[in-house]
């Protein structure tokens, strides 16, 4: 959604409400993580987005705070059968106090042109997750995909009833890593056609391409633990 001011002139806490503070590394101790929430939680980030195993962490951490939590599901590559990723979002989202859940698309599926068992699979695990209140992102991996697997996969994800589509992981392999350029927002934005929501992730590194991507319109943004002081510019100085 097009914001009602530039983004330069919001204040701290207005650009944190667009971030979802990632603490996604599978090598992070547990004093790590309790790190990089509270930084989240500090700042004032919408939410932390954690993996499955931090749920009982990022519960105690948040209670009481503004900041929600969004957990992870089949991540990062999304290839477990569809019975399984209902399983891992029932358990996830059973006690009702999950705000987001992001899961990631088939994209073999997609780049398969497998479009109905993707609509499928994702319909599946949205019914769950809508039970409990909880909201779904739809990680596409866009730099793996085609502009028209990309607008083809946006599709499936509205039918399918998700409520965000989003770029990427943060952890693709397969080739060059962009991430969320201005340019693939675009073509999100204008297939949704404010069907659904947008949330950029990848790349997101510098306070420029941040404030770029909310005076499109975007509405939220995965931003990596180091990035999030850059892009509110409240890093340490020189």
């Amino acid at each position: 959604m097009k914001p009602t001011k530039k983004a330069s002139e919001m204040t701290v806490k207005e650009l944190a409400s667009y971030i979802d503070q990632s603490v996604l590394k599978p090598e992070f101790t547990e004093s790590e993580i309790r790190k990089y929430i509270q930084e989240g939680i500090d700042f004032g980030c919408r939410t932390v987005c954690i993996n499955p195993s931090a749920l009982d962490i990022a519960r105690e951490m948040t209670k009481g705070t503004e900041t929600e939590i969004c957990v992870v599901c089949d991540f990062p590559f999304g290839l477990s059968t569809t019975k399984s990723k209902v399983m891992q979002a029932e358990e996830i989202c059973k006690d009702g106090d999950v705000f987001e859940l992001d899961i990631v698309a088939n994209y073999g599926w997609i780049r398969s042109g497998l479009m109905d068992k993707v609509e499928e699979d994702i319909r599946a695990v949205v019914e769950v997750c809508h039970k409990y209140g909880t909201a779904v992102k739809v990680i596409f991996e866009t730099d793996a995909l085609t502009i028209e697997q990309v607008k083809q996969a946006t599709e499936a994800s509205i039918a399918a009833g998700a409520d965000f589509i989003k770029t990427s992981t943060g952890f693709y392999t397969g080739g060059e890593s962009k991430g969320a350029t201005p340019e693939i927002i675009q073509i999100m934005m204008d297939t949704a056609k404010g069907r659904c929501k947008i949330k950029g992730s990848g790349g997101i590194r510098t306070r420029e391409h941040f404030l770029q991507l909310i005076d499109m319109g975007i509405d939220r943004m995965g931003v990596g633990y180091r990035s999030t002081p850059v892009v509110l510019d409240q890093a340490p100085k020189a």
